[in-house]
This record gives C-alpha cells, structure tokens and sequence, in this order.
C-alpha cells in the first residue's frame, strides 16, 4: 500500500531530526546575539560621539535597521529556537523585545503561536485582517466596509508603504493594552521593562539634540524600523490562499499551502532573519535558523511529491505580489478537496491532502 502523506510527513520529521536539523546551535546564536548587540551599542555610542547634527539621522536609520534584527532575535527565541531552556528563551525574548526595542513580547509571543496554528485563516490568524492593512478581502467581505474603513479597504494597496510606516507604533500600542488587560506579575515585569526602556531612550535623545532634530530622529528611527520589520513579513503570507474557517485542513497542507518563500541566498536570508525560508519555518517553527537553508531540499521534496506545491519567488517579485494582493478579493479554500485556487509564483501541482495528522511543536 502507497504511504499517505500523513506517513510521508512523519518521515520527513523523522528525516530531519536524524540529520540533526532540530539541533540547537549555541556556536551561531552566540556570535549573533554578541555582534548585533555589539552593532546595537555602537548605533548609540555613535549618537553620543555625533552629538546634535543632522548627521545622527543616519544613526536614526541605522538603529532602526539593528533594532529589526533585534527583532529577528527575538522572534527565534520566542520560537524555542536558542537556547533549549524555555526561560532562557523567554529571558531573552524580554530583554530584546521590552528591554532594547519596546516591543512586548509577552503579548507577541501567543500572537505569533496563535498565527502558527491557523495561518491565513480570518478570524484565528490575527495577522490578517487586523489594522489598517490587515490582508485582502476574503471573497465578498470588501463590499462589507464602508466609511473611512471602506476607503481604506479600497485604497489599501496604494497605502501598503504609507501605512507601513506606522507598524511599530500599532505594535507598541497593542502590547500595552494587552498588558494593562492582564494585570499579573509577569506583565507588571513587562510594563517596568517598558517604560524604562522609553524613559532611557526618550531621555538620551531630548538630552543630546534640540527638540526640532529630536523628534525627527525619532520620525526617522520609527519609520525605518516599522518599513524593515513590516517589509520583512508582509511575503510570508500576502497573497496565499485563505483558508476557510471550517475547513479540516490538516497542519502540513495549510502550512505549506499559505506560505511564500524568497530566494536569494545567505544574504537575503540575513537580511530577512530566516524568513525568507517561510515553508521551512512552519513546517518545523523550532528548527534554529541557520538549519532552515539545509532543510530546504528535503522539505521541497516532501511538498512536490505530496501535491503540496512549493511557492518560492525573489524578494522584488514576492513583494509586487503581496502588495498586490490587497487590491483584488482572494478566494477562502474550503474542505481540503480539488485543486487550489490559482496562486502566483512557480508552484507545482497545488492541492489539498487531508490525510495529514501531524501537529505543530512551536513554543509556548
């Protein structure tokens, strides 16, 4: 009897843990959490040594740079993927996130696993849908908005970059607010990591620049961390398949179906954080981000041989497609039967399979 893909998806799993892909690697995080502090810090040793020019508006872009892959960090070890204690990881997820660059992970680290779950599914994913540019329209929901939230609903793809640019301040707001909701002790840890951080960085900008060059650092270092972090993620997802809300899809299918990888090697993966390996994350959120490149081959395979389909496109292509994407209605995927509405990109026989049984092993 043919193996299902339930069994194909377990020997996969079992393929990768053999090759040893699942394995910590305290060698590379070690190097990178050391050089990107090591790049954060000089980012503000060198705002001090400039002083109050115009020219610290370069240090503003470049913080906003080492503050997204601080980000990147952060959302490894949210991941599990550092160290194999979870309160090291949670520790270092506190001290990038609500420590450095005010993101509170507390928040985002159920966000991200509830994303996981239910990727591109309205309603469970809360990565689409949500904000000013939540995600395209799910087959008739645009005629559904009017006002201000139709206008914006119509015109989002025009304000895709516009839009962007305030990512961070929404990011900043929604852990608040969840952390005054929940009103524990680990949230009140949070909420003193948090406003010691803005006092910190508040304090030494007013203190060092006039106020006029002041808040446009504080312009400037916003808008490149919210164009890089919301850059970074907007291919993973835009422009997939939705998939509908009753629909028992099973974890391998929905991962891979709803996810986009982007090719271009060691640097775009760099750049990116290991997101560009987006198929390979899902299928295995834990794996450590230097392995997700070397599973690469394996997990392409599994996916062809399955009828999965393997969606890969260059950052410049990915992007146009994504931000494409929010200017037409996307079909939902129902009940795993048939092909898959078309998607764009070089993917290869897409269908669904609903024999998959596997469930995810991301950080909680």
């Amino acid at each position: 009897m043919e193996p299902t893909p339930a069994q194909n998806f377990r020997t996969l799993a079992m393929q990768v843990r053999a090759s040893g892909l699942l394995d910590r690697r305290p060698g590379y995080y070690g190097a990178k959490i050391v050089l990107t502090l090591a790049a954060f810090a000089a980012g503000w040793l060198g705002f001090f040594v400039v002083g109050a020019s115009w020219a610290t508006l370069g240090i503003a872009a470049f913080l906003g740079v080492m503050s997204t892959q601080l980000g990147f960090l952060g959302h490894d070890a949210g991941h599990g993927q550092v160290f194999a204690s979870r309160q090291a990881n949670r520790l270092l997820c506190l001290f990038v996130g609500n420590g450095l660059i005010g993101l509170s992970f507390g928040w985002w680290v159920p966000k991200h696993n509830a994303h996981h779950a239910h990727p591109n599914e309205p309603g469970r994913d809360p990565d689409i849908g949500v904000g000013l540019v939540g995600g395209p329209a799910v087959d008739g929901s645009a005629r559904e908005h009017t006002g201000l939230a139709g206008w914006l609903a119509r015109w989002q793809a025009e304000l895709f970059v516009p839009l962007m640019v305030l990512r961070s301040i929404g990011l900043y707001v929604s852990g608040v607010q969840d952390l005054l909701r929940r009103r524990d002790w680990a949230a009140v840890s949070e909420c003193i990591l948090l406003a010691l951080r803005a006092a910190l960085f508040l304090s030494a900008v007013v203190w060092v620049l006039p106020l006029p060059k002041a808040v446009t650092f504080i312009a400037v270092y916003e808008a490149v961390f919210s164009l890089y972090l919301g850059c970074s993620f907007a291919p993973n997802h835009k422009g997939m398949p939705i998939i509908d809300g009753g629909s028992t899809m099973s974890f391998a299918a929905r991962q891979v179906v709803t996810a986009r990888n982007v090719s271009g090697g060691r640097w775009t993966g760099f750049i990116l954080g290991g997101l560009n390996y987006q198929i390979e994350h899902h299928l295995f959120p834990t794996m450590p981000r230097p392995s997700l490149r070397r599973a690469r081959d394996l997990v392409r395979t599994f996916c062809v041989d399955n009828h999965l389909g393997y969606c890969e496109e260059g950052p410049v292509r990915s992007f146009r497609h994504a931000v494409g994407s929010l200017r037409r209605v996307l079909p939902s995927v129902p009940a795993p039967v048939g092909d898959a509405p078309s998607v764009p990109g070089p993917i290869v026989a897409l269908k669904r399979s609903s024999d998959f049984s596997i469930r995810s092993d991301w950080w909680t």
